[in-house]
């Protein structure tokens, strides 16, 4: 059997002819082996999400994606699996959990000279580590039904995720428009594998179970969702925070907090989440002590440092110009001292505009004037 491996994508030629029985047995074994890699539930789904499409369009035609701009881009070919790779006809869903116990997040929370960081990223990179487990789970099966086409994905291409999860079986999606498992809560990550090989497709989530509970909707510190299922990310933390390279809209910044990287309030409040356990995945553990770091620590971190203390972990990827830029925020939304003052002032010259521009909003919030910040008054009153 040749196999050909680009990525994450496995090619062992045609997928064979197994009889229903065989196909059975061979899903009830994935199901076997992606518990041994790691993953808490696997679902099986054909290529169908019509409804998911119409759903996309309308979010996109609302401009509620900001500027990411790869979303527009792709269109609706996320919700069509059989386009973004030719010849599929089922997609395996595969959850893994990430929830840490005793991190302490809503005491962090409330210590606002304390940054707070979404609590997936404190671990090991997951897009890292799925990524390995899905490659193995694919040239498993494979190797065991001798041919087929698999293609592994972990957050990295345009695919609908949450509407395979939810046709998949593995939950549903919940009214902040996260995936919710009636017995395992939304702290979780989604992968996929998208092959050739008709498996049996699993029984797809029928209805949702938020009720008329809107507590995720309510704590929304910045009022993104529009409505139920409806989020318009250009006013979520998470987007502002990881997917937004520019400036941070002045009137969403004092109701940032002191979140740095991302926002789990939505799960924090949500009622299915007592359900969820703590993950057994060692590489999902805190690895940098930044469960409740300080703001002007961090605010003083040289990009070299920045590297360093990220290593391994998804912090990396907004890169050192943009972690300052939202300390800085929460620097301007932290009580005044001497210290945060000091870091403030220390970061105003920076090569950066867009750290500039922060700096400068968070020294106005201290009292500290704009002109002041830039040096034109102190220049002004020596003419």
């Amino acid at each position: 059997m040749s196999e050909h491996l680009h990525k994450q994508h496995i090619e062992t030629g045609p997928p064979p002819a197994l009889s229903p029985r065989a196909r059975a047995e061979l899903a009830e074994r994935i199901r076997d082996w992606a518990r041994e890699l790691g993953f808490q539930q696997m679902g099986i789904t054909d290529v169908d999400l019509g409804e998911h499409r119409d759903y996309l369009r309308k979010w996109l035609d609302a401009g509620y994606h900001g500027s990411m701009d790869y979303m527009a881009r792709h269109g609706d070919k996320r919700a069509r699996p059989e386009e973004l790779v030719p010849g599929t006809c089922r997609v395996l869903s595969l959850r893994m959990d990430y929830l840490v116990a005793d991190t302490r997040p809503l005491e962090v929370l409330d210590s606002p000279r304390r940054g707070y960081i979404a609590r997936y990223t404190l671990g090991r990179d997951y897009h890292k580590l799925m990524r390995k487990r899905l490659a193995q789970l694919a040239r498993r099966i494979a190797e065991e039904a001798g041919g087929g086409h698999y293609r592994a994905f972990v957050d990295s291409a345009p695919v609908l995720e949450r509407a395979i999860a939810e046709r998949a079986g593995l939950g549903w999606i919940a009214k902040n428009t996260m995936m919710i498992n009636s017995r395992a809560g939304s702290w979780f990550f989604l992968g996929e594998i998208y092959t050739d090989l008709p498996l049996p497709a699993s029984e797809p989530q029928q209805s949702k179970h938020c009720g008329s509970c809107t507590a995720c909707l309510d704590i929304c510190p910045t009022d993104a969702f529009v409505g139920p299922y409806q989020l318009d990310a250009r006013r979520c933390i998470s987007y502002l925070t990881i997917e937004h390279r520019g400036s941070i809209d002045p009137e969403l910044r004092p109701l940032m907090g002191n979140r740095i990287f991302g926002c789990d309030d939505c799960q924090l409040v949500c009622p299915w989440n007592k359900f969820a356990h703590p993950t057994a995945e060692g590489d999902f553990q805190p690895r940098h002590q930044l469960e409740a770091p300080d703001l002007v620590e961090l605010f003083l971190w040289d990009e070299a440092t920045y590297l360093a203390r990220t290593e391994g972990s998804a912090l990396r990827r907004i890169g050192h110009e943009r972690w300052l830029r939202n300390i800085a925020v929460a620097l301007g939304n932290a009580p005044g001292s001497a210290a945060v003052i000091a870091a403030l002032r220390q970061r105003r010259d920076h090569p950066s505009p867009l750290v500039r521009e922060h700096v400068a909003w968070a020294l106005e919030r201290h009292g500290e004037s704009r002109l002041t910040a830039s040096g034109a008054e102190s220049d002004r009153g020596s003419t």
